[in-house]
């Protein structure tokens, strides 16, 4: 798109030597960036950043903590709109670590929003939030039963490094029971995609079967995210 990009590590940056984010941020608003694009390991981030710079500088929340991945939930939406084309007779699961997912949080919004009738989640207990219906969803711990005539079949990543304590006895035990194989895709329909937001962790999550089968959709979900995202910053660079 021509702009100029600055890449900024937090990780290594003045941060890590006493400077606030906002103090980061100041600086670089100095610089004239027109643009933050924010992914951070702390929720509400994106949405500080937003709320303390110049109302002409654009704020795009890259991930945030557990709380949102905006943008992934838009390229996903794409994604199945371009395979199912109407969200209005779909009957969604999303798969997995649904607690430590910011991309889960935002595939239910924003499926909720486009009039999905039925968003199944499946995990277990222990990677499910506390009172996770009251976002609308049914909840599933029986994965096969969660996949029956389903459309569209969304699998997470474990989010190993966002786990505190002993959440799964073990990456082999969590894909017995909850990872996605041909005979448990068969529940579903015999149309029904099946989507990733990466990266993948084969053998935990995802069958090597699966994820290279014909109804797996996970890499152009990967190149719709090229066009996806460079829509969201045309749009806000043309406000």
């Amino acid at each position: 798109m021509s702009a100029d990009v600055l890449n900024l590590n937090i990780a290594v940056s003045a941060q890590t030597k006493g400077e606030a984010l906002l103090d980061t941020v100041n600086n670089l608003s100095a610089m004239h960036a027109d643009m933050f694009v924010v992914r951070h390991s702390q929720s509400g981030a994106a949405h500080m950043i937003a709320s303390h710079v110049k109302p002409d500088i654009h704020v795009i929340n890259a991930g945030d903590g557990r709380h949102a991945h905006p943008t992934q939930a838009l390229l996903d939406m794409f994604t199945i709109r371009r395979y199912k084309h109407d969200f209005h007779n779909l009957r969604v699961a999303i798969v997995g670590d649904i607690l430590h997912s910011r991309v889960a949080r935002s595939q239910i919004h924003a499926l909720s929003t486009l009039g999905v009738p039925e968003i199944r989640v499946i995990a277990p207990k222990t990677l499910l939030p506390n009172k996770v219906e009251r976002l609308g969803v049914h909840v599933y711990h029986d994965m096969e039963k969660g996949l029956c005539n389903v459309d569209v079949v969304i699998m997470l990543r474990l989010q190993n490094e966002r786990m505190q304590g002993a959440s799964l006895p073990s990456s082999e035990e969590f894909f017995k029971y909850y990872g996605l194989t041909p005979e448990k895709l068969a529940k579903a329909k015999p149309d029904a995609i099946v989507m990733h937001p990466g990266p993948m962790n084969r053998g935990v999550e995802i069958d090597s079967l699966v994820a290279d089968g014909k109804q797996s959709v996970i890499l152009p979900q990967v190149t719709f995210g090229i066009a996806v995202r460079m829509a969201v910053m045309s749009i806000l660079a043309g406000n």
